[in-house]
């Protein structure tokens, strides 16, 4: 049995939102703010069947203007209510757990629901009581002095009304509801039919929703705030030690039989008494001279209690230690506290341990124990370093195995919230679930989209292409802001600097730069789709000679042979040559869509943009070389780059010219007496040589002050575009806009 999908509604940023999850793990990504903790608490209040923990900032954002307008009495207006559905997987030893949530007598199938919602109990006595409220609030309006405006106590709106914790409105308005689902009324999508009304579970009729839900699952979170400081004021200071103690009393204690222990501390606790008779002993000799103890009083005597349990669930009663390598024979094993060492192992330890206390604790429920036990882990990758955040992810569920007959009737399911791409390289594709934020002006939410729908619908060899890829160099696209798909390490290394130049807002965005090349990048199209994160790809025109059927005009035929460097079966060749076609796949195949030079260098500006096929936005542009007035020795040519190199050159053509700028190898020998078309000509045979290394010029590059060059056009057009779509201008109050901070 298991959690096959979460519907959630109106819940912070989860305003509708379906949660496809894994059988064994799910792993939630997504940029921060997208909502990933937000199931992992939702999950927490609704499983806790209580209304005690909400408040009114847990409805979404999107519902509060329908609050305002039922409390203004006006007409068709409803209140919202929070509501999530669970629909457990179920097999044929499960059904008598779930006969409360069968829909009828004749239903059949492996999947049952159950809907828990927090809604009004009585939404007319609540408007009424708002508005008595509000009247007493009139009433006491003061003018306001000296111009000042006037003073109105809330609440003004029902949003203010429910809003006021100190009087537990919202907990003694609004109430805990179940309901079964029946999955035969609801579509693929997991929307229910028109017009259906699902049935509620009430005491009366049965057990509680609440009853039944416990005895199906149990909840648990391991908080990312796990404070593993070695602070010692505050309550919330944690340490290893004191996590040890807890799961001491928890699990150990129950060893009685445990005789090896019950001796060593027998003798521990004699040699312990003789100490304590000894210290004592003035004392008490003192007492008996004020005539205590008397005839008829005994004599006292200060014994110690040994008990494992007292020691080590006493603050400072057992301590954590950490042994330092291997003591020599005969010699003491040298230690330290647990405060000196590392935060990664405290963390994983912490972790570990907390997993196995909560695990034991469900094992323990003797009586009627869910047969489900949810456990939430958020960013277990804290203070790790990439290789332990490996290995923990890979061993997590080894930790949590079961065994025996509890493996058939009992199962644990777990949920990694995670900012970590060396988390998904372990996993790949299908277990995670990308939470992409939507924002419009009216409010903030999210979708969730499930990777593992993406692995089974895109064919090989992109499928197995793009899960390599990312499992070879990262997946931080899944937590940025937007995408940069770029040619190579030249574009890779001047990227930042570009865009500090050119479209300094993307610097208070978090950018996922990805190093393609012309040959692979359309096989990124069905990942960028899927995902909806706007996308700037940055790439070279690598203009060759024709084929001999471009050459005869048959442009359908022609369908050029990528070698290693990107280049067609015809050589590289200059922009300009009659007939060059470009060997660039991602223009070919993705944007624009154009094989002729003639033709990509001609293409309108919306042809090199694609738009976002669900909210009609622009998705991704492409960028390449175009066409620049070359000006040398008082001559000009209009000409496009081929390459990046190419086209920095031409774009700072006097300065490449330059003495100090030789570490570049642009410079051309007697360019001085060179026209212009000789010198551009003398560039493109210099770069297209092999004694012309583009990383060495990248990093020659760096070396200069970047206020001395300029970016290539085509690069600045693209990154304004992506700027304009990550970070819009923000409109001037009483001034220009200023840039956001640098990050």
């Amino acid at each position: 049995m298991h959690i096959a999908s979460l519907c959630i509604s109106n819940f912070r940023r989860l305003r509708d939102v379906r949660i496809d999850m894994a059988s064994d793990i799910s792993i939630f990504v997504g940029a921060n703010n997208s909502g990933k903790t937000s199931v992992a608490h939702a999950m927490e209040l609704f499983a806790s069947n209580s209304r005690e923990r909400f408040s009114f900032h847990d409805f979404s954002a999107g519902t509060w203007a329908a609050f305002e307008a039922f409390g203004d009495g006006q007409a068709e207006a409803a209140l919202p209510a929070i509501s999530i559905d669970i629909w457990f997987h179920v097999e044929p030893q499960d059904l008598h757990r779930v006969i409360d949530l069968l829909p009828s007598i004749t239903w059949t199938g492996t999947t049952v629901g159950l809907r828990i919602e927090f809604a009004a109990s009585d939404p007319p006595s609540l408007l009424e009581n708002f508005r008595q409220a509000r009247e007493r609030a009139r009433a006491n309006i003061r003018p306001g002095a000296n111009g000042e405006p006037d003073y109105h106590p809330p609440p003004r709106t029902l949003r203010d009304y429910l809003s006021d914790n100190q009087d537990n409105r919202l907990r003694r308005e609004f109430e805990l509801r179940y309901y079964v689902l029946d999955r035969a009324s609801f579509n693929d999508d997991l929307r229910p039919a028109a017009g259906y009304t699902p049935r509620q579970l009430t005491a009366e009729k049965g057990r509680s929703g609440g009853e039944v839900l416990s005895t199906l699952l149990k909840v648990d979170v391991l908080h990312a705030q796990r404070h593993l400081s070695d602070a010692t004021g505050g309550g919330r200071a944690e340490d290893l030690s004191r996590r040890l103690s807890r799961f001491y009393r928890r699990n150990l204690e129950k060893r009685e039989d445990d005789f090896d222990t019950i001796r060593v501390l027998a003798q521990s606790e004699e040699l312990l008494n003789v100490h304590l008779a000894r210290v004592f002993e003035p004392m008490l000799a003192q007492l008996s001279n004020l005539g205590y103890p008397g005839v008829s009083n005994p004599t006292l005597l200060i014994r110690s209690a040994l008990n494992p349990s007292i020691i080590l669930s006493s603050q400072d009663g057992a301590r954590v230690h950490y042994a330092l390598g291997n003591a020599a024979e005969g010699a003491k094993q040298l230690t330290l506290p647990d405060r000196y060492s590392g935060l990664g192992y405290k963390n994983l330890i912490y972790m570990v341990v907390e997993l196995l206390d909560r695990h034991a604790q469900w094992l323990d429920i003797e009586e009627n124990r869910p047969p489900l036990h949810l456990i939430f882990i958020e960013e277990p990758e804290a203070h790790l370093h990439a290789q332990l955040q490996q290995v923990f992810i890979q061993k997590v569920l080894d930790l949590l195995a079961l065994q025996g007959a509890d493996a058939t009737f009992y199962a644990s399911q777990v949920v990694v919230t995670t900012h970590s791409p060396h988390v998904l390289y372990e996993r790949g594709f299908p277990p995670v679930r990308y939470f992409r934020r939507s924002e419009t002006a009216a409010e903030q939410k999210s979708e969730v989209l499930n990777l593992s729908a993406f692995y089974n619908d895109t064919e090989n060899p992109t499928r197995d292409f793009l899960e390599r890829y990312l499992k070879l160099t990262h997946c931080d696209i899944f937590f940025a802001d937007a995408a940069v798909l770029v040619e190579g390490n030249v574009e890779r290394l001047l990227l930042p600097q570009m865009v500090a130049k050119a479209a300094p807002r993307l610097q208070s965005s978090y950018l996922s730069i990805l190093e393609i090349g012309g040959a692979f990048g359309y096989r990124f199209r069905t990942l960028v789709e899927y995902l909806r994160i706007p996308t700037l790809v940055i790439t070279d025109i690598d203009s060759v000679t024709p084929p001999a059927a471009l050459a005869d005009g048959d442009e359908d035929q022609a369908e050029p042979e990528d070698d290693d460097d990107g280049d067609a079966a015809g050589s590289a060749c200059m922009t300009n040559v009659a007939g060059a076609v470009t060997s660039n796949q991602t223009l070919v195949q993705w944007l624009p869509q154009r094989q002729l030079i003639a033709d990509l260098l001609g293409v309108a500006p919306e042809a090199r943009i694609q738009m976002d096929a669900v909210a009609g936005t622009p998705l991704v542009r492409v960028a390449y070389q175009s066409e620049v007035d070359v000006v040398w020795n008082g001559g000009t040519i209009r000409m496009a780059g081929r390459t990046l190199e190419e086209a920095f050159a031409l774009e700072n053509m006097t300065w490449c010219q330059e003495q100090a700028q030789d570490d570049l190898r642009l410079r051309v020998r007697g360019s001085a007496n060179l026209t212009c078309a000789q010198l551009v000509e003398g560039l493109h045979r210099r770069i297209k040589g092999s004694k012309f290394k583009k990383t060495d010029f990248a990093l020659a590059l760096l070396a200069h002050a970047p206020q001395e060059w300029t970016v290539p056009q085509y690069i600045e057009d693209g990154l304004k575009w992506l700027e304009d779509s990550v970070t819009p201008t923000p409109e001037p109050q009483g001034g220009q806009p200023k840039a956001g901070p640098v990050a």
